[in-house]
């Protein structure tokens, strides 16, 4: 593939901030010299100057300086000008304005002047009422504000060359975060020749590389589970047989046991896949979340009363109405796991507690264990899948209870975190928006 020249974002922005001072100062002195030359012609041929001053000149050979000047100053009042003859000895008679207009070497708005012959000139320049006259400072300004309007264009014009492109890539990172992963950035934007083509090409690479990951992750998560479930199936029937044939009861109970963990993981990472597979896409109905968690304290009292550990359930008055819209299944999930993690990281003779609470248009639940905690270093790693604190929190689980209940709460709009609590321990809060208030 041939190598295209690129010309960095560094020269492509002086080069436009430089040719917009350049362009703005030829533009200016163009319009400058062109509505100059214009009021000048204007002058000439509206007085016929140089036939005028060959007339006032012979008037002045026939009958005296005394006449030609009252010809030239009937013709300035029919004319609307003023008109002077002088000789180079007379030059202080014209206004001072007038001389630095006809010394200035910058501005071309100058009287016209005429050569009469003899060291005489006829100057002739539009009363401050008449037309085709303009300041000095009427050019600055136009010059000024003709300045202002191309500087300006020129900055909009840079700002979006850099801006425009950028905020492309950001919503369409934002899209992809939001779960869209099919976007990529413009190819327009790719093929450009500069930093930000290059920023483009490799956030591309970047997220189809990502996106590959993370198919293979869900393809693997499926495999995995669907892999697992037909021989731990039959293998269970056969214990069950084997347990038939007088095998002994402790080594059977055992052998059932790691059957029941390795379903249990099984049965876990499935609802991950289906989680991630379905997204926000999830069927859902009104569920009562008071009702929901006395089930899933009900379904752990065994397992509870096994650990020595009691739980306790706290909830409001104003979260006893409260419905939420959901998977009632996933969302019981969720709270299974949040409270099966602290059950299994609290003491015998310690206490879960649990509490629901409405407020604000959210409800909240709380979960809350009597165990070590965990170091601060290691909480934002909590809800990664497989990940496990085992130099803080001992346990027999896979680490991924957590990982999957922060999926079904965010697929529910919901909110979870996780920080020690005051008196120690670990605290799980999950905010899920009310649905409805009875």
């Amino acid at each position: 593939m041939k190598r295209r020249l690129m010309v960095p974002l560094f020269w492509r922005i002086f080069l436009l901030i430089w040719l917009a001072m350049a362009v703005t100062v030829v533009v200016s002195n163009l319009a400058s010299q062109v509505l100059l030359d214009r009021e000048r012609a204007g002058i000439e041929r509206q007085l016929e100057l140089r036939d005028l001053g060959l007339e006032v000149a012979a008037i002045r050979e026939s009958h005296g300086r005394r006449e030609a000047y009252k010809f030239l100053s009937a013709q300035g009042e029919e004319l609307g000008l003023h008109l002077m003859m002088i000789s180079a000895a007379d030059s202080e008679r014209l206004p001072s304005d007038i001389r630095s207009r006809i010394k200035s070497g910058w501005y071309r708005q100058k009287p016209a002047v005429v050569d009469m012959g003899d060291g005489y000139r006829l100057i002739a320049w539009p009363k401050m009422d008449g037309e085709g006259w303009l300041e000095p400072r009427v050019f600055r300004y136009m010059e000024t504000g003709l300045a202002f309007i191309l500087i300006t264009l020129a900055c909009w014009l840079i700002a979006r060359f850099v801006s425009r492109p950028m905020r492309h890539m950001e919503s369409t990172a934002r899209a992809i975060a939001g779960g869209n992963n099919e976007l990529r950035v413009n190819e327009s934007i790719a093929a450009r020749r500069d930093e930000v083509g290059q920023l483009a090409t490799a956030f591309n690479a970047m997220t189809d590389q990502l996106c590959n990951l993370l198919d293979r992750q869900k393809h693997l998560l499926r495999d995995i589970s669907h892999d697992l479930r037909t021989p731990l199936a039959r293998q269970r029937v056969a214990i069950e047989l084997a347990s038939e044939g007088g095998i002994e009861d402790e080594l059977m109970t055992s052998i059932l046991r790691q059957n029941e963990r390795l379903e249990t993981m099984t049965g876990q990472i499935l609802t991950l896949y289906r989680v991630i597979e379905q997204g926000g896409n999830i069927a859902r109905e009104p569920i009562r979340p008071l009702e929901l968690l006395n089930d899933v304290l009900r379904d752990a009292a065994d397992y509870a009363e096994h650990q020595r550990v009691d739980c306790k359930l706290r909830s409001t008055p104003e979260s006893t109405g409260v419905s939420v819209l959901g998977d009632a299944g996933l969302l019981q999930r969720a709270f299974d796991n949040i409270l099966q993690n602290a059950l299994d990281h609290t003491p015998p003779g310690k206490v879960v507690h649990v509490s629901l609470e409405q407020s604000s248009g959210w409800i909240s639940l709380t979960i809350t264990d009597e165990g070590p905690g965990v170091a601060g270093d290691i909480l934002e790693h909590l809800f990664e899948p497989f990940f496990r604190a085992d130099k803080s929190r001992g346990g027999q689980g896979w680490g991924l209870g957590l990982a999957i209940s922060r999926d079904i709460i965010l697929a529910h709009d919901g909110e979870i975190s996780a920080h020690n609590g005051e008196g120690g321990g670990l605290q799980v809060v999950v905010r899920l928006p009310v649905f409805a208030i009875d």
